[in-house]
C-alpha cells in the first residue's frame, strides 16, 4: 500500500510545489511508482510536469465534487513511474462547494483510498493556506513534509503550521506523522541561511532532513519548460539535492518498515 505524503506550509514561496514535483520525479527515477496530487488551484504542479492546466478537461475537482473515479482522471508524465492527478482553476470554488457536504474533511481520503494500492508513494502538493482542501490533504495523509525557506520570516509561520498539524492529529487523523522539515533555498554564502539551518536543527533535531535544498537557478528554469529538474538537467545541484532527498526518504521508510515488522514478530 502506498504512503501518502502532503507537502504543506501556509506560507507561500517556500518551495512546496518545487519539492512536490521534484521529490516525486526522483522517487520515480529510483523505481518507485509515484503519483502527484495537485491540490492547489494555481495548478503549478500540473504545469510543472508538462501539462497545460487550461487544457485539462477533468481534474481533482471532478473527484472531490462530482465523485468521479480518480483512476480515470490521472495523467501519465514522460517519467514512466510518475503520474499526476491534475488541478484546474475550478478548484478555487471547491472549498465553498464542500462546506455543506457530509464528512467534508474526509473527501480526499475517500478519493485516494481507491488508488492507494497502485503506488509506492502519493505526494500531495498543498496550496499556501490552511483551508478545507489542505485539511483534506492532511487528513488523507500518512505524513507531512514541511518545506522551510532558509530566511527569517519562514520561521515565523512554522509554529502556526505545527499547531494546525497537532489539531489534525487530535481531531481528524491520529496517525498523521511529521515526515520531516525540509530546509530549502539554502545559500552557503549567506550568514542568515546558516543561522536558520542551525536554529531549525537545534530546535527540531531528528525531525529535520539531512538533505538541504540549495538555491539553484535550474530549479527555477525547469518548470518554464514543463519539466522536473531531473528531466531538465540531471547533473544540476537541484537534481542531485532532490535525488538525495528521495533516497533519504526511502531509506527512512524502509527502516521504519523493518522495525514495525520486527515489533509485530516479537508480539506474535
Amino acid at each position: 500500500m502506498g504512503k501518502v505524503i502532503s507537502i504543506a506550509n501556509q506560507k507561500g514561496g517556500v518551495g512546496k510545489t518545487t519539492t512536490a514535483i521534484n521529490l516525486a520525479a526522483s522517487l520515480g527515477v529510483l523505481d518507485k511508482k509515484t503519483l502527484i496530487i495537485d491540490a492547489d488551484p494555481q495548478a503549478n504542479a500540473t504545469s510543472g510536469v508538462g501539462f497545460d492546466p487550461t487544457n485539462v478537461k477533468a481534474s481533482i475537482y471532478n473527484a472531490l465534487i462530482n465523485g468521479e473515479d480518480a483512476e480515470h482522471l490521472i495523467l501519465q508524465t514522460n517519467n514512466p513511474n510518475l503520474s499526476i492527478l491534475p488541478a484546474h482553476i475550478d478548484l478555487v470554488g471547491a472549498e465553498i462547494e464542500m462546506i455543506n457536504l457530509p464528512q467534508r474533511e474526509y473527501i480526499l481520503k475517500s478519493v485516494i483510498s481507491n488508488i492507494k494500492d497502485q503506488y509506492d508513494y502519493i505526494i500531495i502538493d498543498c496550496s499556501p493556506s490552511l483551508g478545507l482542501i489542505t485539511l483534506n490533504a492532511l487528513t488523507a495523509s500518512d505524513s507531512v513534509i514541511v518545506p522551510v525557506q532558509c530566511e527569517y520570516f519562514a520561521l515565523e509561520g512554522l509554529g502556526k503550521l505545527l499547531n494546525t498539524i497537532k489539531i489534525v492529529q487530535t481531531r481528524l487523523n491520529t496517525e498523521l506523522d511529521i515526515e520531516g522539515l525540509l530546509l530549502t533555498m539554502y545559500d552557503t554564502r549567506l550568514r542568515l541561511s546558516n543561522q536558520v539551518v542551525d536554529e531549525v536543527q537545534t530546535h527540531f533535531q531528528q525531525l529535520v532532513f539531512d538533505t538541504l535544498i540549495h538555491r539553484n537557478t535550474t530549479l527555477g528554469e525547469a518548470p518554464s519548460h514543463g519539466e522536473t529538474v531531473i528531466m531538465h538537467d540531471a547533473t544540476s545541484k537541484g537534481a542531485i539535492n532532490y535525488l538525495n532527498l528521495a533516497k533519504e526518504l526511502i531509506l527512512k521508510n524502509e527502516k521504519e518498515s523493518v522495525l514495525a515488522n520486527n515489533t509485530l514478530a516479537d508480539e506474535c
